[in-house]
């Protein structure tokens, strides 16, 4: 029998993810893909795999689950959310070792929206297009194209033993950024009024309950579109924010669709994209205009980021208390993802 990942309970939304499927716009295809590709990308790192390597994207509705056959090394990264073994809290960024019959559960915290559970070996699931993410609405990808749900077993093969004892993980790339979501203007930022524009940029909108991972709707009051709110449909990209007939915005999301018909007043940066999918509905998001040339300097300084050393940092048995169940001799210091020796 193969090891596996065995979902114990599912909240609405768990689907399997990696980098998504570019490329494929053309053909009416949505690239979907992780909500956060930063914390996919650490979370696949700190078990030493490949960045865009598929995961457990989970959203606020949470997860819990298993291993069965076989103990399968894991990591959670993501939103603040709380991340508890048979019942004990660990920090919301761990990696560790699932032993059979262990039952790892991750739920919403103090913050963040989505998080990422992956595992040292390779979720197997059929690849379509190049990836295994999901797309609900099309049923492409992931388990059968669908959510996740209790009684789901995922087989893990090509398994790997990387996580020696429980660790916090840090990364340069999971310091967040404060301030507003920057974004770039247009590219139909000539249909709204320099003043619609400034009350855009000035507004502190709310993220509507009605947001999914094809569009968060921002609720405010309307902007007022001054050439109408039809256009010729041209293609979208994640992040675009457009303004429909009723002036409330939305910015599309990792299932975005290819075309749209609604003029973008602006489109936020790539290396905000992460922060923009960990908002919560209710909470506040306010929005400043940057440059290209500062949205490109952003995105390098994000793969700068990324490029540095994860690190994994042993817990002390004052940290997790669950040693003896599992068997492990829980030490002190830092280890590096890339090469398990330590520092």
């Amino acid at each position: 029998m193969n090891p596996a990942l065995r979902i114990l309970a599912a909240g609405p939304g768990a689907t399997v993810q990696d980098a998504g499927r570019p490329g494929f716009s053309r053909w009416g295809v949505t690239g979907c893909g992780a909500m956060d590709p930063v914390a996919l990308r650490i979370a696949n790192r700190a078990l030493g795999g490949g960045e865009d390597a598929a995961a457990i994207e989970i959203p606020l509705g949470g997860l819990e689950v298993t291993a069965e056959s076989e103990a399968l090394d894991v990591a959670v990264v993501g939103g603040d959310f709380d991340v508890r073994l048979d019942g004990r809290r660990l920090p919301g960024a761990v990696a560790l070792r699932l032993a059979p019959g262990a039952r790892l559960a991750i739920r919403a915290g103090a913050s963040g929206a989505f998080a990422y559970l992956a595992v040292a070996g390779t979720l197997d699931v059929p690849a379509v297009l190049g990836s295994r993410a999901t797309h609900t609405r099309s049923h492409l990808g992931g388990l059968d194209g669908r959510m996740l749900r209790a009684g789901d077993h995922l087989a893990v093969s090509r398994r790997r033993e990387v996580v020696a004892v429980p660790a916090a993980i840090e990364a340069a790339a999971l310091a967040g950024e404060s301030g507003p979501v920057r974004v770039v203007l247009g590219p139909q930022a000539d249909h709204f009024e320099a003043e619609e524009i400034a009350a855009f940029l000035s507004r502190d909108w709310r993220l509507s309950p009605r947001s999914d991972r094809m569009a968060y709707t921002l609720d405010g009051p309307p902007l007022v579109l001054a050439r109408g709110h039809d256009i010729v449909s041209d293609a979208v990209t994640h992040g675009a924010i457009q303004v429909p007939g009723s002036g409330s915005p939305f910015v599309l999301m990792a299932d975005r669709q290819p075309t749209g018909g609604y003029p973008k007043i602006a489109t936020v940066i790539g290396a905000d994209l992460g922060r923009m999918a960990q908002i919560r509905p209710g909470e506040p998001v306010r929005f400043a205009a940057v440059p290209l040339e500062a949205a490109v300097a952003a995105r390098r300084l994000r793969e700068e980021r990324l490029a540095a050393p994860v690190r994994l940092v042993p817990l002390v048995r004052s940290d997790f208390t669950t040693a003896d169940l599992l068997g492990l001799d829980l030490v002190s210091g830092v280890v590096d993802a890339r090469t398990g020796q330590g520092r």
